[in-house]
């Protein structure tokens, strides 16, 4: 976070919770006359969209007023996976068999393909 973002953050916010990540939630101490207060997050490390819960996603978004507690969100199912971050650009993005800085090779195809060639 920018200098700038913390000074605002420390002069016009009010911290209303945190998330298990270690996300902090704030809204705007004194909005503008007819204007809707704003809503941020100070993120507990890297400035990573993707690692806002979809319960404070809602929050910032004005998809819902209530503030999400402790038991906010739906349960945990036993299928569900651990959030991961987007690392599109980064050494651990996905790169499929045959991806040039994977190698560049990729299994040959098992014979059922057939080329169009134009009569």
């Amino acid at each position: 976070m920018t200098l700038g973002t913390r000074l605002f953050t420390w002069l016009r916010g009010r911290e209303v919770g945190s998330d298990h990540l270690g996300n902090r939630y704030y809204i705007e101490r004194s909005p503008r006359a007819g204007a809707r207060p704003r809503r941020w997050v100070m993120y507990a490390g890297e400035a990573e969209a993707t690692c806002v819960p979809p319960e404070w996603h809602a929050w910032l978004h004005y998809t819902v007023e209530a503030l999400p507690g402790a038991d906010a969100g739906r349960p945990h199912r036993a299928w569900q996976k651990e959030h991961l971050p987007n690392r599109t650009g980064t050494a651990e993005a996905y790169r499929p068999p045959g991806h040039v800085l994977q190698g560049g090779r990729r299994a040959r195809a098992t014979g059922d393909y057939e080329p169009w060639r134009p009569s």
